[in-house]
């Protein structure tokens, strides 16, 4: 390590258990930051100043005003700028001896694959459902570690995705936190909801917290464990993440799949997969269908009018090899819960069965049938 080097690192590298070999380590590593909003300034801020060898920006955004009450690697000179290349010569400048590489470009299904492919970490500092689902899927896919954040008013998380601790460890994804997308407007972003703007540096000074430690091997790293900070009381909490069976199954199988997945209308709501109670009726008719009723064993009223088989909601992954004929139908009591579960069977089985939701649930479709025989 020459002197300079030597110097601008000295106070990282006298530490306990770091030492040279750990600055050797950083210099070696390719970390990829995808957003260079909120968390990405400050993660990327760090990671540049710890001297991480290799960092790759993501963003096809540009500065505008509203951001830099948390992006504070802007300054009002830089509105109208692009971020990802803002943010590279910002960081370049401080810091020449790494190298940083900026894709001034939407990060989307076709493109995903190819950019993490050249990178050994993963930061998701991205602010939308459609993001997250997306690079945790490609994580998974090409087995990168995922450091995950999320900021939302006055609270913030941190969790460490897609890495094994040791040879009997599991690997949990966020999938097996969210397994599917929140509903259209169930959850309002930070542009609807707000953010305290420090609350982004903590957040994401974490997660660049969270890269030094996986890439040197000190401390103990938030893997398969969610932290939550709140910043209005300093409260912080942590919870253990298992992996849920049949999580594996929400994730595209193949590469192709993955580019073929439009993730975007995914996480709008955009699934219009219902069926009203006549076409259902031609269903039934048709045959070569499996009806499941999504319901509680002890829900009534029975169904005796076609054949069906009663799954509970929360028991669909541990039955998925019942489910056999190419056309699948779920009801509930009001539509409601069927809906939700022809999203998630819909997502497993993809191309391979059509997969519907009886809209109105049970009660109309049998409101609607006493009404015929009036």
């Amino acid at each position: 390590m020459n002197t300079t080097i030597s110097e601008r690192y000295h106070r990282q590298v006298i530490l306990p258990k770091f030492g040279e070999k750990g600055q050797q380590k950083l210099s070696q590593a390719k970390v990829l930051v995808i957003g260079a909003g909120g968390l990405g300034c400050p993660a990327l801020q760090y990671l540049a100043a710890a001297g991480i060898g290799h960092i790759g920006i993501v963003d096809d955004d540009i500065v505008s005003l509203s951001d830099l009450h948390r992006q504070i690697l802007y300054t009002v000179n830089d509105i109208g700028l692009p971020k990802a290349i803002k943010a590279a010569a910002m960081l370049q400048s401080r810091n020449p001896e790494i190298k940083i590489v900026a894709y001034p470009e939407r990060f989307t299904s076709k493109n995903a694959l190819t950019i993490i492919n050249d990178y050994e970490i993963v930061i998701d500092a991205t602010d939308n459902f459609a993001s997250r689902y997306m690079i945790n899927d490609a994580c998974v896919l090409l087995d990168r570690p995922l450091i995950y954040g999320a900021v939302s008013q006055y609270e913030g998380q941190v969790a460490v995705f897609n890495y094994q601790k040791n040879e009997t460890g599991e690997k949990v994804n966020y999938r097996d936190l969210f397994p599917q997308p929140p509903g259209e407007n169930e959850i309002l972003n930070c542009a609807e909801a707000g953010v305290l703007g420090v609350l982004t540096g903590i957040i994401g000074t974490m997660q660049a917290n969270e890269v030094i430690k996986l890439v040197t091997g000190i401390g103990e790293p938030l893997i398969n464990r969610l932290l939550t900070y709140n910043g209005l009381n300093n409260q912080i909490y942590e919870l253990n993440l298992p992996a849920r069976p049949g999580t594996h199954l929400l994730i595209p199988a193949s590469k192709e799949d993955f580019k073929m997945t439009d993730y975007i209308s995914l996480c709008r709501g955009q699934w219009q997969n219902e069926i009203d109670h006549a076409v259902f009726d031609k269903l039934l008719i048709r045959g070569n269908i499996n009806v499941i009723d999504v319901r509680e064993m002890n829900e009534s009223p029975d169904i005796d009018e076609f054949p069906n088989y009663r799954i509970p909601f929360d028991q669909l992954q541990e039955n998925l090899s019942a489910i056999q004929a190419d056309t699948v139908v779920t009801i509930c009591q009001s539509g409601k819960r069927s809906l939700q579960a022809a999203k998630q069977l819909a997502a497993i089985f993809g191309t391979s069965k059509s997969v519907y939701s009886l809209r109105g649930g049970i009660l109309e479709w049998k409101r609607q049938h006493a009404k015929q025989l009036v």
